[in-house]
């Protein structure tokens, strides 16, 4: 057996290659990880964590408004932006240091360095100007947002990267794209003051959802001032003299902002990175090509996380990379589960959802049962805020299984993570019904949908 510097070379400091690290070395495996930017890659620095730390921020507005009908007095607010970015990069720095801690205590080395493939078992250390050898290596650089260098003008565009890291907050923001990102950027800027428009080549934002959902959070956030414009797309942005941008549209109109976001889609990490050399197989878009088990063509080399592009949301790149560990270290081959995946979309209001949505239960069962129901939740009566909370549930009629629950409302991601664990364990809507309710609450509704609120046999509706 050839010697090897390392048993397991991780390329990517993120989520998902440090859980790799740190769970292999804490088996007693020789380790190393090399990471050319920040640890806790996507979600910990420009992702998951600093925009829910905006969404918080940018919900303030309202709780203001609201306060007044419960007998709060309110005086004059403001906002302070660099305020909220001195606190975020704070916050920031204290979890990247979690993140290396945790990977180091385990034992793992550690390299603040580029690194790329020269072989199947030889890394190039870029910073060092050396190359390391190890029997395993593990890819997990994670992907970046789409730069759209065939839109003219997009060298004058932010994307989410940057927009955590503005120099003042635009008057006026437009934003590209009709999915999570884009749909949650809006409702911070608009939140934070920011006149906000999102422009949408689709039908309806928020694509592969539940259309209920997609419907009633758009008609929310249109409510609230956030202009939506579907069916086009920018095709030339222009800088003016005054430092704003000309924005044209394919649908004729050109409108002028501040800042113009490009949220549609992301890229993999992937150039560059000497996977040529290697003999990695990669996709059309450049993703790595990965079995069932994350192994790539190559046998000993891997990839977890966004850089596969099979389900690009942080706690699966976790998960996939425990079950590498599992079937690398472990002798116990382990497939990643990517089925019935809970996921939340941060907008205001928040939805929340796990498995089938309408639309594809049609498609799969003969029969479907929804139940549905729309209301104003408590805390909006007081207020007067007139937004109201969606519920649906989804039944294979034959089996009674529930195979989709859909929130749209406070806290909707969180019941959306309960849930899941209901639909991950074949729960019955016979099981909601004997469930007894939490009152007052707005999960409540979930068990006492007793009727349905009508069928879909065959693709068609039933009332």
């Amino acid at each position: 057996m050839a010697a090897y510097d390392y048993d397991l070379f991780v390329i990517g400091g993120g989520s998902g290659g440090v859980r790799a690290a740190r769970v292999a070395a804490a088996l007693g495996k020789r380790v190393a990880i090399a990471e050319e930017y920040r640890f806790g890659g996507t979600c910990v620095i420009r992702g998951c964590v600093p925009k829910k730390l905006f969404v918080y921020a940018s919900q303030y507005s309202e709780h203001f408004e609201d306060a007044a009908g419960y007998g709060w007095s309110v005086p004059p607010v403001s906002f302070d932006w660099q305020t909220l970015l001195a606190n975020k990069d704070r916050e920031i720095a204290r979890l990247e240091g979690i993140y290396r801690r945790n990977v180091g205590g385990a034992g793992a080395t550690i390299f603040d360095t580029r690194a790329e493939l020269v072989d199947r078992h030889t890394v190039r250390l870029a910073g060092e100007g050396r190359t390391i050898t190890a029997d395993q290596i593990l890819i997990a650089t994670g992907g970046r947002p789409a730069p759209h260098p065939a839109l003219p003008g997009h060298e004058h565009c932010i994307t989410s990267n940057e927009a955590f890291h503005l120099e003042t907050l635009p008057k006026s923001i437009m934003i590209g794209g009709g999915g999570y990102i884009a749909v949650e950027f809006a409702n911070i800027f608009h939140g934070l003051g920011v006149e906000t428009t999102l422009v949408y080549r689709g039908m309806e934002i928020l694509n592969r959802f539940d259309m209920d959902l997609r419907t009633g959070l758009h008609e929310a956030m249109a409510n609230k001032g956030i202009e939506i414009v579907c069916h086009a797309v920018a095709e030339e942005v222009v800088r003016r003299d005054d430092g704003r941008l000309d924005v044209r549209l394919n649908n004729g109109e050109t409108r002028t902002v501040d800042q113009f976001m490009l949220a549609m889609g992301r890229s993999p990490n992937t150039e560059g990175m000497g996977l040529g050399a290697a003999g990695v197989e990669t996709s059309v878009t450049g993703a790595i090509v990965v079995d069932r088990y994350s192994r790539t063509n190559v046998d000993n080399i891997w990839a977890i996380g966004d850089v596969a592009d099979r389900v690009q949301l942080t706690p699966v790149a976790i998960h996939e990379a425990m079950c590498f560990v599992e079937t690398a270290f472990k002798d116990n081959p382990t497939a990643p589960d990517h089925d019935l995946i809970a996921t939340a979309v941060f907008s205001q209001p928040e939805i929340g959802t796990v498995g089938l949505s309408e639309h594809e239960a049609a498609k799969k069962f003969e029969e479907l049962e929804v139940y549905r129901a729309s209301f104003r939740p408590m805390r909006n009566t007081l207020s007067g805020r007139d937004e109201k909370m969606l519920m649906k549930l989804v039944v294979d009629a034959a089996s009674r299984k529930v195979v989709g629950a859909h929130i749209m409302g406070p806290d909707a991601g969180e019941m959306a993570q309960l849930l899941g664990i209901s639909l991950k364990a074949g729960v019955t809507k016979d099981d909601f019904d004997r469930t007894m309710a939490v009152h007052p609450t707005a999960a409540e509704e979930f068990v006492t949908m007793y009727k349905p609120s009508y069928r879909v046999k065959k693709g068609e509706r039933i009332d």
